[in-house]
């Protein structure tokens, strides 16, 4: 089969495509025709060596991709040969929380992920997708999208519709979490860089958008949309670049979901802000496949469309990595293994 492999570390141009052997299949394995693949901006970390925790050692990258099943194995009960599927991130993880005996099935970070024709995945890692979702849409839905539905629904207080969910920039997390948000009746207050994004990100829903190179200081502008309340949630990718400026967005006693890092390193918060506001914060580690399912049914029942900005052919996976780190993007960047 081919595979796009990670040769070297360290650029976008040390990713290689060989022709490697196919997957072996266990008696709990199922055995996957990639169709779509999705790039995260962590694949862009890891392929540049800057991805904490990952296989440091030649892999293939991805960890989002969805395709039709082929073979199955023995034990396998869930899942029958035509099936149209994805793949939770952490393939382990069923329901319930979040535990560190879960950890390890990770597809594109720990070991060979969806960049190839084939992968072969533990049957409880596989997600059946609704015929209303194409290839292309279900891969952008793994990481990104799960990890905004769990944070929308995970921590805190539970939103109700009518209140005020703030998202930083156009990423995958945060173009679907607007999505998601406004079929769950909530308002949304969106950052981003130019007026061009700004005109899209409305078109998807958002109900305030805030250039945050004409207004830095956009906390300010948060609040002023909010009558001086500040939002019930964010959906926090910026990490310590951005921390300040969304704690003094919220509402008291409102949820920060923390998911990135996307806004760099420099930065961070102080925990005076914290203990004064009645804010919680919670990391969000993507999503169990429990949370994939409902998210898919979600998206099934109200006919939402995936954001996908632009889909690369196989051959053009470079330039796919290299659109993805230039941050021009506005939803998600997607490879066709077709």
């Amino acid at each position: 089969m081919k595979a796009v492999r990670t040769i070297t570390r360290g650029s976008i141009d040390g990713l290689e495509m060989r022709d490697v052997a196919d997957p072996s299949v266990g008696d709990r394995d199922v055995l996957i025709r990639i169709r779509a693949a999705s790039i995260n901006f962590r694949d862009v970390l890891l392929v540049h060596g800057q991805y904490p925790g990952c296989y440091e050692g030649e892999m293939t990258p991805l960890t989002d991709g969805a395709g039709e099943v082929v073979a199955v194995g023995g034990r396998v009960s869930r899942i029958k040969v035509g099936d149209r599927v994805s793949v939770n991130n952490l393939t382990r993880w069923v329901a319930g929380p979040l535990t560190p005996d879960v950890m390890g099935g990770q597809p594109g970070i720990l070991s060979d992920g969806m960049l190839a024709t084939m992968i072969a995945v533990e049957e409880e890692g596989v997600v059946v997708l609704p015929d209303s979702l194409s290839f292309e849409e279900a891969a952008a839905l793994p990481c990104a999208g799960v990890t905004a539905w769990a944070a929308l629904t995970e921590g805190g207080r539970p939103l109700r519709a009518g209140q005020t969910v703030l998202v930083l920039g156009t990423g995958g997390v945060s173009l679907l979490g607007l999505q998601f948000a406004k079929t769950m009746g909530l308002r949304v207050v969106a950052t981003t860089s130019s007026q061009a994004k700004a005109d899209k990100l409305a078109a998807f829903g958002a109900d305030h958008v805030i250039n945050y190179n004409d207004q830095p200081d956009w906390q300010h502008a948060v609040r002023a949309f909010t009558n001086g309340r500040g939002v019930e949630r964010v959906l926090e990718v910026g990490g310590p670049g951005t921390i300040e400026r969304s704690m003094a967005s919220m509402a008291y006693g409102g949820h920060v979901s923390m998911i990135g890092f996307v806004g760099g390193m420099e930065g961070g918060l102080n925990p005076v802000s914290l203990l004064m506001s009645g804010v919680s914060i919670q990391p969000v580690g993507v999503g169990s496949r429990t949370q994939f399912e409902e998210l898919v049914r979600l998206i099934d029942a109200n006919g939402v469309r995936p954001a996908i900005d632009r889909v690369f052919a196989f051959d053009e996976f470079q330039a796919a990595f290299a659109h993805v780190a230039s941050g021009s993007h506005l939803g998600k960047v997607v490879i066709s293994v077709d």
